[in-house]
């Protein structure tokens, strides 16, 4: 089976106005024709707009939905509705709706199913935080993370796992190539036990990746990728990220 196509995604948080959509067309002229695919979730305001201005090469996401397709539930967006919007991907389990807003991994294990069956892919989030890596319970986290966020239905085609240390994002500190690489060799080692397709799975970085460290990261093993926060706002940033991604 040919490699999985590594995966370039730009989450934009709560970032961005209407002029941002210049950068998503800057994107889409520089990067025609990249190996790597190439994913930006800009706020829900702008999900339309941004798909219009991606075309066929920058892809839009969501950065979050709702476990049910409509309902009573002011002020959340279901996996349907970012569908509709033009969105073929969304995030699930981000660390910080995971703390800010109490997702367990039952949620968003009902999340990521509510996407596939509105036929996005999702991109799951894993991570420690400063005290569990501390504490060296890292690599049971994640286990358990992993184990309860992502659904009996994922596969290599609909689901992405991203790997985010907490205390790393937007702090500017990245873990050492070691700390990456027992990670995601966890990651892969418990996807192929429990998928027949474990090993297709794209594994994505994220925490404070940036121009400066984005190839010797994407040099490491079982790295397919990244998702980037701030280096994801302006295509110069963005841009020399996928760059490196294509020469990996």
């Amino acid at each position: 089976m040919a490699a999985p196509r590594k995966l370039a995604a730009g989450n934009w948080k709560m970032n961005g106005m209407r002029g941002a959509l210049s950068e998503i067309e800057a994107l889409a002229r520089a990067h025609n024709g990249s190996r790597a695919e190439i994913v930006i979730c800009p706020p829900a305001t702008l999900i339309a707009a941004a798909a219009q201005a991606g075309g066929s090469v920058v892809a839009i996401g969501g950065q979050d939905c709702h476990r049910l397709d409509s309902g009573a539930h002011t002020g959340d967006i279901s996996a349907p509705q970012l569908r509709d919007a033009g969105a073929s991907h969304v995030i699930v389990g981000h660390s910080e709706r995971r703390t800010n807003h109490a997702e367990t991994d039952a949620m968003i294990a009902d999340k990521a199913i509510a996407a596939h069956e509105a036929g996005l892919v999702t991109i799951i989030c894993v991570g420690e935080t400063e005290a569990e890596r501390d504490g060296g319970e890292t690599l049971d986290v994640i286990a358990g993370q992993l184990a309860g966020s992502v659904p009996e239905c994922a596969t290599a085609e609909n689901s992405v796992i991203a790997y985010e240390p907490v205390w790393a994002i937007g702090t500017g500190r990245t873990p050492t190539n070691d700390q990456i690489t027992e990670v995601h060799a966890l990651l892969r080692e418990r996807l192929m036990q429990r998928f027949a397709d474990g090993e297709d799975f794209r594994l994505l970085y994220g925490g404070s990746v940036k121009p400066s460290n984005a190839s010797e990261i994407f040099a490491l093993a079982n790295v397919d990728g990244a998702l980037v926060g701030g280096a994801s706002l302006k295509e110069s940033d963005f841009s020399a990220i996928i760059a490196a991604l294509n020469e990996s």
